[in-house]
């Protein structure tokens, strides 16, 4: 179990994905991470944008929680994104030992995915 004073960063995929990745170890790439060549992440406050943006109606998604210290050393860049705000990208596969937590996301009323998790610790951005 993590410290509790941890920071983490976040990955919505879906429940295909999810299963996928407890089965081979890492999480499968999805069509954008490929195209970009990272995986994209959210911190805690760029969660919501994030879904509301790229996630809306689309039905059995997770949210991973992932702590960043058990990526690949040197993997992890906060880089220039949405609205000019740094975001963690991923240049490696992102592993299974790294998800700390995993939860469903169903979607709201609006059709953006509900974010279960309870207060997200506060954002890992090192700027």
């Amino acid at each position: 179990m993590p410290d509790a004073a941890a920071r983490y960063i976040y990955k919505i995929c879906s429940a295909a994905d999810w299963t996928a990745c407890q089965r081979d170890g890492h999480l499968p790439w999805a069509p954008v991470d490929e195209r970009d060549g990272f995986i994209h992440l959210s911190s805690a406050t760029q969660l919501r944008g994030t879904a509301e943006k790229h996630f809306r109606d689309r039905p059995d998604l997770m949210l991973l929680e992932v702590d960043p210290n058990l990526l690949p050393e040197g993997a992890l860049r906060w880089e220039i994104s949405r609205g000019g705000e740094r975001f963690p990208h991923l240049y490696a596969d992102l592993p299974l030992a790294a998800v700390v937590r995993a939860e469903s996301t169903p979607l709201g009323k609006n059709g953006v995915p509900q974010l279960p998790l309870a207060a997200p610790a506060p954002d890992l951005d090192p700027a």
